[in-house]
């Protein structure tokens, strides 16, 4: 056992990874020989957390495809609750992911491990009976939505709203123009942005219609070019492979890695997969078009289990539909590019989209989330010590 006092954070796709190292940069602060182990990214790895397992290898998605990954799940589970009866953790941080970390929550429980879950799971969308279940294996939730509060509480969850970590990071690296150079874009010419998630699936099934959603746009004002967002953990390849497949020359769509949020920022509209990718966009104010497709087996279990009529993060946050959704067969081509056209050729269009974009941000809270966590966990760790 390690001679130090430990915390177990679990961040299964590269945005909790991102929200966890602000929790951790915090915790570090105030305990900076707290032994930090787990799962996650290249940031919580910066920050020295012993990573047992990368994101890159947990982002499964989808109802398919985690059966296909049952036999490599039942392995980390079980590894996992090796080192949690090892080590004993003081807490544990369980962020997002909650096909993963309720399960997992329920081990920490057996073995008395204090659990604050943050970002809590979308049971408003797919089963609040859900809630009851929750409240037995969590010691405390941190919401990002305060709508969400009440919920939680009603069922006897300690819940507390701590805002979104968005607005601690969410910024452009760049100047526009700055950005346009680097990337090899025209100025004075239209800016589509392409986001087609961070995991591989996403990808494979989006990045292809992105691309032929374009070649439409190009019918009616050729002058528009596109830019890829290339998410920074996956390999450049994938991306390279469906662009050559497209037949675009270099000049028309440019792929950059890392600047996720100049593409989101500096673009004149987005075309964005479902995710937290819509409100990161909505927040910087760009005029946006949500789309997203699974396997055909996936769809139809959630379609099922869904209890919203939108999908789209943005949307949800907002209250209304302030981005067009096209999901599943409904994403084509000639659907999303009549959506996209206006906002990228037509300055009030883009504008009035705009103005119904600016309310997203005001309903997040407040900044310093991730401070606001680290003292969660620090009292749920040593309530004595910090009460």
């Amino acid at each position: 056992m390690n001679e130090y006092p430990s915390i177990l954070i679990i961040a299964g796709e590269p945005s909790g990874d991102l929200h966890a190292a602000g929790v951790a940069r915090e915790l570090l602060r105030e305990k900076p020989q707290l032994q930090l182990f787990g799962i996650g990214g290249e940031k919580l790895r910066a920050l020295g957390q012993e990573q047992l397992y990368d994101t890159r290898r947990m982002a499964i998605m989808g109802f398919t495809e985690v059966v296909r990954h049952l036999p490599f799940l039942r392995r980390v589970f079980r590894h996992l609750e090796q080192e949690i009866i090892r080590r004993k953790p003081s807490c544990a941080i369980l962020v997002d992911y909650p096909g993963f970390n309720l399960r997992l929550a329920k081990i920490l429980k057996k073995h008395h491990v204090p659990v604050l879950y943050y970002i809590a799971p979308q049971v408003w969308a797919w089963g609040a009976e859900r809630i009851p279940q929750m409240a037995k294996v969590l010691d405390h939730l941190a919401v990002v939505f305060e709508f969400e509060v009440e919920m939680f509480r009603s069922a006897g969850l300690a819940t507390t709203f701590v805002g979104h970590p968005l607005l601690d990071v969410l910024q452009p690296g760049k100047s526009r123009e700055a950005f346009l150079a680097a990337s090899g874009l025209q100025p004075g010419r239209p800016v589509l942005g392409l986001l087609p998630g961070s995991r591989r699936q996403e990808v494979e099934r989006l990045l292809p219609d992105m691309l032929v959603t374009l070649a439409h746009l190009r019918r009616s004002v050729p002058e528009i070019q596109a830019v890829v967002a290339a998410a920074s953990h996956l390999d450049v390849a994938l991306y390279q492979r469906h662009l050559a497949a497209s037949g675009f020359a270099e000049e028309i769509v440019r792929l950059v890695q890392g600047d996720t949020w100049d593409v989101m920022a500096h673009s004149d509209a987005c075309l964005v997969a479902s995710g937290t990718a819509t409100l990161e966009t909505g927040c910087l104010g760009t005029p946006l078009v949500v789309v997203y497709r699974v396997s055909p087996l996936t769809y139809a279990i959630g379609k099922r289990l869904v209890k919203l009529d939108r999908i789209g993060l943005v949307n949800i946050v907002a209250g209304e539909m302030v981005a067009p959704e096209f999901v599943q067969h409904e994403f084509r081509a000639e659907n999303v590019a009549p959506a996209l056209l206006p906002l990228l050729t037509d300055a009030e269009k883009n504008q009035q989209a705009r103005q119904k974009l600016a309310k997203v941000r005001e309903r997040l809270g407040e900044p310093g989330a991730a401070a606001k966590v680290a003292r969660l966990a620090l009292e749920l760790a040593w309530p004595k010590k910090n009460s």
